[in-house]
């Protein structure tokens, strides 16, 4: 079968630079996603819902950033943002080097192809009236390099790359379990021969088992196609498989960037370790006590003055209630947002879960 001609460009680009990998794809400067929240009765925004608040963040080309948190910390709205998909309140987005934030719809159509988004749910992000042919013939519609004549070829080119079968072609989303729908999901994003795929709980209706498969399938089509990916997720262990970095999302910010073997291994904020300490251990013989974080997620609409993780922190003090934590750096690209990172890491508190000495 004769591969499309973006798959064999995307061959080329592995031979690419090592200097251009280093490179970020998609920069985040000082990014604000407000949503109104409360009016006066003249119709004046007086109180905002911050679900995305200064976040500064680089994907690089190449990679797959893990973007983890509990649920309503803005997780989904920072994906979107990045894609211009929600109003960007304030900040800067940089993608391949140009600047999107301010783009109208007519000047963001020339990267819309080059960015694609993965939902959560295949089923509802699949339209049970059109054929699978039609689905991807649409998305091969913004793919300038492919002409329509070439659509039917084209796609059961796609459906391969994600190991469907070709006579899959003229079925409906409603004929395919769970698992090929979100690989026809997948089939539809690589139509545009992008650059850049935001994942956004993609495995997450799914059987563990087919977790795997998907994972596995996103794994070897980055490593083919020489994509970059944003993988956004409540799971944290799935984080340790899928990921080369992991960001940390609490309350609308990022409070830790770190290598996913770093993370899990020892992680530098208390948020984290929490987190990494509500993950099961599927071994009888090991001793794992399950971490239970105290208090509630604070509102977007009213976060906490300070350090926003500090009234369900073990280890605050009276400067977390005053001042928002500064970043930083724990190594190149990967830094923690916390008054006290290094004083707790020097004395082994977020450790392989060893208690202050």
């Amino acid at each position: 079968m004769r591969f499309p001609a973006f798959y064999m460009q995307s061959q080329m680009n592995l031979k690419e630079n090592d200097q251009r990998m280093k490179d970020p794809l998609v920069k985040l400067a000082q990014i604000n996603t407000w949503f109104p929240h409360e009016k006066n009765i003249l119709g004046k925004v007086h109180s905002w819902i911050k679900a995305v608040d200064d976040v500064s963040l680089d994907i690089f080309k190449g990679e797959s950033l893990g973007l983890v948190g509990e649920s309503g910390c803005g997780k989904s709205t920072l994906g979107r943002t990045i894609l211009r998909l929600a109003p960007l309140y304030s900040g800067e987005i940089l993608f391949m080097g140009n600047e999107i934030g301010n783009l109208n719809n007519a000047g963001l159509k020339k990267y819309r192809a080059r960015m694609q988004m993965v939902f959560q749910d295949p089923k509802a992000s699949l339209n049970p009236k059109m054929t699978i042919l039609k689905i991807l013939g649409e998305a091969l519609n913004l793919n300038a390099k492919i002409q329509k004549k070439e659509y039917l070829e084209q796609a059961v080119t796609l459906l391969d790359l994600v190991d469907l079968r070709p006579e899959h072609i003229f079925r409906y989303p409603h004929e395919f379990s769970g698992g090929q729908q979100q690989r026809i999901s997948i089939a539809r994003a690589l139509a545009t021969n992008p650059d850049f795929i935001v994942f956004d709980e993609a495995t997450s209706a799914l059987d563990v088992s087919v977790q795997a498969q998907i994972i596995n399938l996103m794994g070897g089509l980055q490593k083919k196609l020489n994509l970059t990916y944003l993988f956004i997720s409540h799971d944290l262990s799935i984080m340790e498989h899928a990921c080369d970095r992991v960001a940390v999302m609490y309350a609308g910010q990022i409070v830790e960037v770190q290598d996913a073997a770093s993370l899990f291994n020892t992680p530098r904020h208390p948020y984290t370790k929490a987190l990494k300490d509500a993950v099961p251990v599927a071994d009888p013989e090991l001793k794992h006590e399950l971490g239970i974080l105290k208090g509630e997620v604070p509102k977007l609409s009213s976060p906490p003055l300070g350090c926003r993780f500090h009234p369900r922190c073990d280890y605050q003090e009276d400067i977390c209630q005053k001042k928002n934590p500064g970043v930083s750096k724990t190594g190149r690209h990967n830094w923690v947002r916390c008054h006290f990172a290094e004083r707790l890491w020097d004395q082994g508190v977020l450790i392989n879960n060893k208690e202050l000495l």
